[in-house]
């Protein structure tokens, strides 16, 4: 960093931009908030993609990349080797961690319904899986929820295909990206089939048979008429269903197709389903039993443990509480969801040296976002 004059752009995952150029002047360096012809570093953040609202990169990275087709010598890095340069190591890491769709929930401020419709559309992939416990990239994330905002805003897909292009000659890993734009914009999402014919259900447009074209590599689904029998669905259909309800807030429909569906099927994940539309609807009883019916269908099935364990703790039952997540953590000992939960109770039980190791622990695995800043205070006043 000795002698280096260094930009941002784009949101830094690791820190803010103003904590960024700080280092840079403690390394040596020059933080510059402009670009200028003088500069010799651009660092791009890798909280999703430095694209602005009309899909196209963002200034600095336009002015840069000028610059270096009329021969400037300037480096363009990402926010993970510049913080190698640095020596922050634990940051860099810290930024390229796995989460589960709970904690992104809470870093991204996106549902957790969201970040699972996410990934059953193929948006997103999990990185690792642990028993039916799902971790993803954070980067990856991010760059979904960037294209989806674009996407959602009305700006055209060619637009942002052309953005993203132009990123690929400096940037690495640009083609999950553009495969994530395909998906969102190629309609690859199934259809339905209600009274009144075809329709997709992300956006409501109706299709009309004689549109072949339209329907090209798109999944249909029947949905029952008064006059249809349940049984002439199949339970994948019926739970694929309760999942787009549930996804689009329909939650009484969504609970009876996941019904409909465990009638011939009795699978821990549609029963984990039906229990978070009842949850949703109020019914924190009934959600409590579905979730029961999940892991006693499959004893290692880490969320529903957590999701007991919540629900038992708003009920104040907080002995069964402590136990979900004490089982949820003996399946999966660095689950850094369970260990904030347990933190919780304990301190709730007042066992607050047991808690105290909790929110340590969960610390270790997250060491920013609003969980972790509980956790942090948490230990501070703790006697």
């Amino acid at each position: 960093m000795q002698g280096e004059r260094v930009s941002f752009t784009g949101t830094l995952a690791s820190m803010t931009h103003e904590a960024a150029h700080a280092l840079v002047e403690e390394h040596g360096g020059v933080a510059t908030p402009h670009v200028t012809r003088n500069m010799t570093m651009l660092v791009v953040g890798e909280e999703g993609w430095p694209l602005e609202v009309d899909g196209k990169p963002s200034q600095k990275l336009q002015r840069v990349n000028q610059w270096r087709e009329e021969g400037l010598d300037l480096h363009v890095v990402t926010e993970a080797d510049w913080l190698h340069l640095v020596g922050l190591q634990k940051q860099r890491d810290e930024a390229r961690r796995l989460h589960t769709a709970a904690a992104l929930s809470k870093l991204m401020n996106v549902s957790v319904g969201t970040i699972r419709r996410w990934a059953r559309m193929g948006l997103i992939r999990p990185v690792r899986r642990i028993h039916r416990l799902l971790y993803f990239d954070f980067q990856e994330v991010s760059g979904a929820r960037r294209i989806a905002e674009l996407v959602d805003a009305g700006v055209p897909q060619e637009e942002i295909q052309a953005g993203l292009e132009s990123l690929r000659r400096v940037l690495p890993d640009v083609e999950r990206p553009l495969a994530q734009l395909q998906v969102l914009s190629s309609g690859s999402h199934f259809l339905y089939r209600d009274a009144g014919g075809l329709v997709q259900p992300q956006t409501g447009q109706k299709f009309f048979e004689f549109e072949p074209e339209a329907l090209h590599d798109l999944t249909t689904l029947t949905l029952p008429t008064a006059e249809d029998s349940p049984v002439e669905r199949t339970p994948e259909q019926w739970h694929r269903e309760g999942c787009r309800l549930l996804d689009e807030g329909e939650l009484t429909p969504a609970a009876e197709a996941f019904r409909l569906c465990l009638m011939e099927q009795h699978d821990p994940e549609v029963q984990f389903h039906l229990a978070e539309a009842l949850y949703r609807l109020g019914n924190r009883e009934g959600a409590l039993e579905r979730y029961y019916c999940a892991v006693e269908g499959d004893h290692s099935f880490i969320e529903a443990w957590t999701q007991l364990g919540c629900i038992h703790a708003e009920l104040d039952q907080l002995e069964s509480a402590r136990d979900a997540f004490c089982i949820a953590l003996d399946l999966h000992a660095d689950y850094a969801d369970a260990h904030f939960h347990l933190a919780d109770i304990l301190s709730r039980l007042e066992e607050p040296a047991a808690a105290a190791d909790h929110w340590r622990t969960y610390l270790k695995f997250d060491s920013r976002g609003p969980w972790a800043d509980i956790a942090r205070q948490r230990l501070e006043s703790s006697p």
